[in-house]
């Protein structure tokens, strides 16, 4: 028995923080990991896991159901962060020797929180070079920035990070609402990336194949670079090469449900005006 039915979601009585999902969710987890375990050596989990959830309805702040942050386990709603962490969780978790719901569920706990542990809303992750930098320092993640010696191409274009939205427009956070503090500990940890300078592949070179965008590969994360003031990164998906082209698989709030754009990555990206380029992160 893992948990106990509370008001429609399981509370969950480990050795994890507070966590609620549904017995939805945790059955299936456990068939998605029962299916990785079953897929022959060579496969590409990561990109195994996100084809899985196409078709999945996309819904926005899936994880704001609470008063005080809590692990929110939903498979069956996902925006693009959500997604990503998932499979992400899925990839880690199908790898150990006998994978199990708690497993998943410790291993989303380390992906979404800073340094690996909840410890209140500030904690979570929330702008995604936040979530690339705790991610690396605990070797889940590679980010992929090309060789100065060969003129880190294709990275050829630097993103100087300058991040206050969220402090800026605490309004527009559920949870941010009245909470002095916690907007506070959100100022800190924008400032701790004030000035970071990253790397990413320009929209123009978006339409080149592999000779040029080799470094990417099947099921590699991608994050949309923004020109929004105050942010990162706008969306999030999965990298899939289609005949010698990139495609996004991407929770979509615009086909309101997880999809592999049928238009090549470039294409998708001209249609929005603010969107600069691709950081490229691997689970490694």
């Amino acid at each position: 028995m893992l948990g106990l039915f509370v008001g429609g979601a399981m509370m969950c009585p480990l050795s994890l923080s507070a966590l609620t999902y549904t017995k939805a969710d945790s059955l299936k987890v456990v068939q998605l990991l029962d299916a990785g375990k079953k897929q022959t050596r060579g496969t590409d989990l990561t990109l195994f896991f996100a084809e899985q959830f196409i078709g999945v309805p996309y819904v926005a702040s899936t994880l704001e159901v609470n008063p005080d942050e809590e692990l929110v386990v939903n498979l069956r709603q996902l925006d693009c962060t959500t997604l990503v962490e998932n499979v992400v969780a899925l990839t880690l978790t199908v790898r150990e020797e006998h994978p199990t719901f708690v497993s998943f569920c410790r291993n989303l706990e380390k992906i979404r929180y800073s340094g690996g542990q909840l410890n209140g809303y500030s904690s979570r992750n929330h702008y995604f070079s936040e979530w690339i930098a705790s991610n690396e320092s605990q070797g889940v993640v590679k980010e992929i920035k090309g060789e100065k010696g060969k003129g880190y191409r294709p990275f050829i274009a630097v993103q100087r990070l300058r991040l206050d939205y969220m402090s800026t427009h605490p309004a527009a956070y559920p949870m941010l609402k009245g909470r002095a503090g916690e907007i506070s500990r959100i100022r800190r940890n924008e400032q701790k990336l004030a000035n970071v300078s990253v790397r990413y592949v320009p929209l123009s070179l978006l339409d080149k194949g592999k000779d040029v965008l080799g470094t990417i590969h099947d099921g590699d994360i991608l994050a949309i670079v923004t020109r929004k003031k105050g942010l990162d990164t706008s969306h999030l998906g999965f990298a899939v090469w289609q005949k010698g082209h990139l495609h996004l698989l991407n929770a979509s709030s615009i086909h309101k449900k997880v999809v592999l754009e049928s238009m090549t990555l470039s294409e998708y990206m001209k249609k929005h005006p603010s969107q600069l380029g691709v950081r490229v992160v691997r689970v490694i």
